[in-house]
């Protein structure tokens, strides 16, 4: 079971700084998330992790700032750098985003040894093509291995358009070898999940005819397809990458519903194979690098960029008065929201103060579940004056 994050922000920076309890032959692995706002990194991060400690929610850019989780496991640490959706400086403009949601993915870039791309198959006007901002990231760090995850697989009522979609986002080529796609469909599968997916992979020209057949569930120990070196990417320009809509380098392909944690489990697997030799960089007792005020924050204001329509949940400000042990070892959290206008109270607060409990009883449970116990929330709203 994963470690709850500690309570108070003293502790958590105790077990931050403290000396990592490395085991005998330690691994490690560091795994940037990327993909376009809204694909699911953030879910897929808390799957990972098995508690929830990043924000999710429908609206677009809901995380704000790099964080890093933790995954400790046996003599192995994968370590997740969640980062913000990959996003053009034009919209992040119009969005009024920090300078950092621009930088920190490049940053997360620099520090990982496997890149995941996640794109929300799903969303049928994004799904035929990577961004530009994906692409641009990865042909910036060809050396980095990535692969590619379509999440939300089982919203797809047509499972043949996995087919299409993976040779597109591959430009028909995973691992160095030329993609044969064909449909390998299990009758009354349990799972929605289930790669529907069956890629031959004909060995690159003049390698002889071993064809490597990859069948449908790409289970991750049998999912290594070590029979090559994948060629290695070379560093395109922006013409090149202007013309482009897949990236013809992924080492894999997973498919998963991280909402409903399906295949998660094989994606883990792998990760965990793919880590090397290496120091570990956290205490076994650390979840992420957020302090629980932090987590707390993002929490609440999910639930409020939930509840909340358009732009309204961008200008709510927290302010966090209370955070104290109780009598009994409960945690007490007093909030004050500042909205702009009374408009916006209105809404917050709900008819019969129905949004605001509905916040308080939802983020309280939420906060339970990070740190394992008791937890008193209390919320108040105010026009900023």
């Amino acid at each position: 079971h994963p470690p709850p994050v500690a309570t108070s922000k003293k502790e958590q920076d105790r077990l931050l700084r403290g000396r990592p309890d490395q085991p005998q032959n330690p691994k490690v692995l560091r795994i940037a998330i990327i993909g376009a706002p809204n694909a699911g990194k953030s879910t897929l991060s808390n799957q990972l992790l098995g508690r929830k400690v990043f924000p999710v929610s429908q609206k677009v850019h809901t995380t704000r700032c790099k964080a890093r989780g933790v995954v400790t496991h046996e003599d192995t640490q994968l370590i997740i750098l969640d980062t913000p959706g990959l996003t053009s400086p034009f919209k992040a403009k119009r969005h009024k985003l920090e300078e950092a949601m621009l930088t920190d993915p490049w940053d997360s870039m620099k520090h990982a040894d496997l890149v995941l791309v996640l794109v929300d198959v799903s969303d049928h006007w994004t799904r035929n093509s990577l961004s530009k901002e994906v692409l641009k990231c990865l042909s910036q760090f060809p050396q980095i291995p990535s692969v590619l995850v379509l999440n939300k697989v089982d919203l797809l009522k047509n499972k043949f358009i996995l087919l299409e979609l993976v040779t597109e986002l591959t430009e028909g080529i995973v691992n160095g070898k030329k993609l044969e796609v064909s449909s390998a469909f299990k009758d009354n599968s349990s799972s929605s999940a289930k790669s529907a997916v069956q890629i031959t992979q004909a060995s690159p020209p003049g390698k002889g005819d071993n064809t490597l057949d990859n069948s449908s569930d790409m289970r991750a120990s049998e999912s290594h397809l070590v029979t090559e070196e994948a060629q290695r990417p070379k560093h395109y320009g922006p013409r090149d990458l202007k013309n482009m809509k897949g990236w013809p380098f992924f080492q894999e392909i997973f498919m998963l519903a991280a909402l409903r944690g399906e295949e998660v489990d094989t994606l883990k697997r792998y990760l965990l194979l793919q880590a090397k030799p290496g120091a570990w960089e956290f205490h076994s007792g650390v979840l992420t690098s957020q302090s629980p005020q932090e987590i707390c924050n993002n929490i609440i204001r999910e639930k409020i960029l939930e509840y909340l329509p358009l732009e309204v949940p961008y200008g709510v400000i927290q302010v966090t008065e209370m955070w104290e042990e109780g009598p009994s070892g409960e945690l007490l959290i007093a909030q004050k929201l500042l909205v702009p206008r009374k408009s916006h109270m209105t809404m917050l607060i709900g008819r019969g103060g129905k949004v605001i409990s509905r916040i308080v009883q939802e983020a309280g449970q939420d906060l339970m579940n990070v740190f394992l116990c008791d937890v008193r929330l209390r919320l108040q709203v105010e026009v900023k004056s």
